[in-house]
């Protein structure tokens, strides 16, 4: 494994973000290396960072390179993860292996969320978390963003969970595992390319002041060291058309058991289908739940600097 001083290695602008308490935003880049299509990978994750900073914040591109893990990337290193068809993708549990082989890889949810808050970050923006999927009575398939999230510090501003997993059911486990959830100005959790699942939630904020005072009251609390999630809707005039969704998921669902789709092939094989059978209109969604996140992790991460 090659060795470093200190793991994960910072940037030097988030490292100098850090220390002088201002606004930073971790975010993935799972979505960059296998959620779009090259070369507009490249050109979607150039946007969001500069999102983060026309808000004001220092943006934290998270993944692994030759076995060394980054928070934040230079133009070449981001480059090189949008460009590099080989790249792996990386949970947390494939982290200490991926060091250990020299890997490159991007990283999912549960990856970033540990790296962020192994680096100090408080805020990290994403698309849509995993959760617990269908008949999960029988596969027992359940995403380690849940337990990872369930024992890591750090606020997640998401579209809720992919459409295509047990919503309940994963609303049902964030509480068992003690997860913080708020809708951001709803009653109602997000469906991911929905502006709403139909499930609602416990918890409204409508400000990231608001959302600053619910991570201050975590820490005065004290107790296990969870995250917040903050559940914030696509716009309804960018949503997926959910009749369309409804019928689209439901007939990728039966083509999937029809094909005998199992395991870790469940999630692209649906994912691919909704791209496909929508004419590209579920990515087009996915986009613009995910700017909208990126945004308000902004704001939120302003707001958190602030009350420092």
């Amino acid at each position: 494994m090659p060795q470093h001083t200190a793991i994960p290695v910072l940037s030097e602008e988030v490292r100098e973000a850090l220390d002088r308490r201002l606004p930073v935003v971790a975010l993935e880049s799972t979505i960059i290396a296998h959620g779009l299509p090259r070369p507009r990978n490249l050109r979607v994750g150039e946007e969001l960072e500069a999102l983060v900073c026309a808000e004001g914040g220092v943006p934290a591109t998270i993944a692994v390179l030759d076995g060394v893990p980054y928070v934040g990337l230079d133009k070449a290193q981001l480059e090189r993860i949008a460009g590099d068809t080989a790249v792996r993708k990386l949970g947390h549990r494939d982290l200490a292996p991926a060091l250990a082989a020299g890997a490159t890889g991007a990283t999912t949810v549960s990856a970033t969320a540990f790296l962020a808050a192994r680096a100090g970050l408080r805020v990290f923006a994403t698309g849509g978390l995993g959760g617990v999927h269908r008949d999960w009575t029988l596969t027992q398939d359940e995403s380690a963003d849940l337990a990872l999230l369930a024992r890591t510090r750090i606020t997640v501003v998401c579209a809720g969970v992919k459409s295509i997993l047990d919503v309940p059911a994963t609303l049902q486990r964030l509480e068992t595992l003690g997860v913080a959830v708020v809708g951001y100005g709803t009653d109602r959790f997000p469906g991911f390319y929905l502006s709403s699942s139909g499930e609602p939630v416990d918890w409204t904020v409508h400000s990231p002041r608001e959302v600053a005072a619910v991570m201050a009251a975590q820490e005065a609390l004290g107790g296990p060291e969870s995250a917040l999630l903050v559940a914030n809707p696509v716009p309804e005039a960018e949503q997926l058309d959910p009749e369309l969704h409804d019928r689209v998921l439901a007939e990728a669902l039966e083509l999937g058991r029809a094909e005998g789709v199992t395991g870790q092939a469940v999630t692209p094989f649906l994912l691919d289908r909704l791209v496909r059978a929508t004419g590209g209109a579920s990515l087009e969604a996915n986009l613009a739940a995910v700017r909208g996140n990126v945004r308000l992790a902004a704001r939120v991460s302003a707001a958190w600097a602030a009350t420092r």
